[in-house]
């Protein structure tokens, strides 16, 4: 019997890459119209950005909830479970994430959406509309075709990057992050596995979350104080 550490990723997928994609025509044929409703929460989630006041932090953070649950619950639960061993675990972490952002969305001081026209909260803009409106049309790109469209709200890659950029815009606490960045590095390892030509993307937008998120933290960091020592003569 071959060592535990001989193994590679290859070696512990159980599916091949017409398999994988092969769920989310599954899952829009299963739980169509819910797209108009996820279209909807992505419209909302864009129109909360641009307002950026009141009550839009904490209606951002619900949609997203929201979508994070019905991910948790009819892709990993239900149907890449079916596969991969681990969605279960998948689906337990995507549940955590719920919570942590209902728990953004009620707590007693609203979460506020940072301007989107600066640098940081352009890169943020972009994030959201990229997971909107770009990740559908890597299965066209792939030759995949609109039946395995990957969108927002029902497929747990453009749900994740949209979140990335959501918690640039709330400047969010570090435990906020950990869930997103790590989807980010199982996603991004899965499709390379896969030969996927999309693998790139997601960990990308992590990185690149990451270290803006580490730039305006250290910006934000007060500079020490500089402590003038006077010395007396005589």
């Amino acid at each position: 019997m071959s060592e535990w550490w001989t193994y590679t990723l290859s070696d512990l997928l159980m599916f091949s890459k017409p398999t994988y994609f092969r769920l989310f025509a599954l899952l829009n044929e299963a739980v169509w119209p819910a797209h108009l409703v996820a279209l909807l929460a992505g419209l909302a989630l864009v129109a909360a950005i641009v307002r950026g006041a009141g009550k839009a932090g904490r209606l951002a953070a619900a949609l997203l909830a929201l979508c994070w649950i019905w991910v948790a619950w009819t892709y990993h639960a239900q149907r890449y479970a079916g596969i991969n061993l681990a969605a279960p675990y998948f689906a337990m972490g995507f549940a955590l994430q719920t919570v942590l952002l209902c728990w953004l969305a009620t707590r007693r001081r609203a979460p506020a959406i940072a301007s989107w026209r600066g640098p940081l909260g352009g890169l943020a803009f972009a994030l959201v509309l990229a997971a909107l409106l770009v990740y559908p049309l890597f299965a066209v790109f792939d030759g995949r075709g609109w039946q395995q469209a990957e969108v927002f709200g029902i497929a747990p890659d453009p749900t994740v990057a949209a979140t990335l950029g959501m918690l640039l815009l709330w400047r969010a606490p570090w435990f906020l992050w950990g869930v997103p960045l790590l989807w980010c590095a199982v996603s991004g390892a899965t499709l390379m596995e896969l030969r996927s030509p999309q693998a790139w993307a997601l960990p990308a937008a992590g990185l690149l979350a990451l270290a803006a998120m580490l730039v305006a933290r250290l910006r934000m960091r007060p500079l020490p104080r500089q402590h003038q020592h006077t010395s007396s003569i005589g």
